[in-house]
């Protein structure tokens, strides 16, 4: 790729995209993003992006249809200011839960807003730990499908513990396939919870741990932590099948309703979270959350893209 590259930023997450822009040793582009009386969003980059290979960061969480809607209207706005690329660079791809028709007349969410997203002029993708493996199947365009896996393995191994003392626990049959990665990485054991569901998650109750957790430090792995439910249920089920700490990893913490007061009343030691979504001024001030930083994981990835170049060893 010959083309200058250029990062920029939506509104979403600006402390990432700084992290980001300070890793990668490239200026974050100007623009002005604001919202009319009416609630219309307007959007003006302020730099010259002609034939540039531009990257915007812009994780569409929490206020979702907002943080979407500008990541439209800025790519939109770029692609008629003749960028040569636009890639879209969405730590959390919102809606990814609504990734198959599991009920009579819903709709599949997660591949209208790959069409929505293609449609536009974005021209590539770069998303992390999706919630379902096939939303990346949803687009038509590129899609390079980053985990966070490295950083959670990196962080747990620095914390010191020997390897068979280390259960990794995945709070369902669900994520049983990840969690058996994390596991295999930690060179530890493997637990799964049985789950019963009645109706919403917030209903389920926990049954039993399979595996074996006694005097063990449970680690529990997860993509998202919404209202914490299920992690507080099956930490309540460990505790009492007699594990010495519990650990929780997630990457998305969306952290939705009453979920930090849910999380500092349970019996999770410490809660591990990406910056993928930011947190706010409250939450932060929460002592059983612990943010670790995608910054220079995505700074590497946008650069290796930029140079055309693989990208598999982040997968190492």
């Amino acid at each position: 790729m010959t083309s200058k590259l250029k990062l920029f930023s939506g509104s979403a997450n600006i402390e990432l995209a700084k992290e980001v822009a300070s890793f990668a040793g490239i200026p974050l582009g100007g623009a002005e993003i604001f919202k009319f009386s009416n609630d219309e969003t307007f959007v003006k980059v302020n730099d010259n992006v002609r034939g540039a290979d531009v990257f915007i960061i812009q994780p569409t969480c929490y206020p979702v249809n907002d943080n979407m809607m500008e990541l439209l209207i800025m790519i939109d706005a770029l692609k008629r200011a003749s960028a040569a690329r636009i890639n879209c660079v969405i730590p959390y791809y919102g809606y990814a839960r609504s990734d198959k028709k599991d009920q009579p007349r819903v709709p599949i969410t997660a591949k209208l807003v790959a069409d929505i997203l293609t449609v536009a002029g974005a021209n590539r993708i770069i998303t992390l730990d999706l919630h379902a493996d096939q939303v990346q199947g949803f687009f038509n365009i590129p899609v390079d499908h980053l985990y966070s896996m490295p950083i959670f393995v990196k962080h747990i191994k620095s914390m010191g513990y020997k390897s068979e003392d280390l259960v990794v626990v995945s709070p369902d049959s669900g994520g049983a396939h990840r969690a058996r990665q994390f596991a295999h990485r930690l060179n530890c054991s493997l637990a799964i919870g049985d789950k019963r569901r009645s109706g919403n998650d917030s209903n389920a109750e926990v049954l039993n741990v399979i595996g074996e957790v006694t005097d063990k430090i449970a680690i529990l792995y997860d993509d998202i932590i919404d209202t914490g439910g299920s992690m507080i249920k099956i930490a309540k089920k460990l505790n009492e099948q007699g594990t010495k700490q519990i650990y929780a990893c997630c990457v998305h913490g969306v952290l939705s309703k009453n979920a930090i007061e849910n999380i500092e009343n349970s019996l999770i030691d410490k809660l591990f979270i990406t910056n993928s979504i930011p947190l706010s001024d409250e939450k932060r001030k929460c002592e059983k959350i612990a943010q670790l930083s995608i910054a220079e994981y995505l700074a590497f990835a946008i650069k290796k893209i930029h140079l055309e170049e693989s990208i598999s060893i982040l997968f190492k």
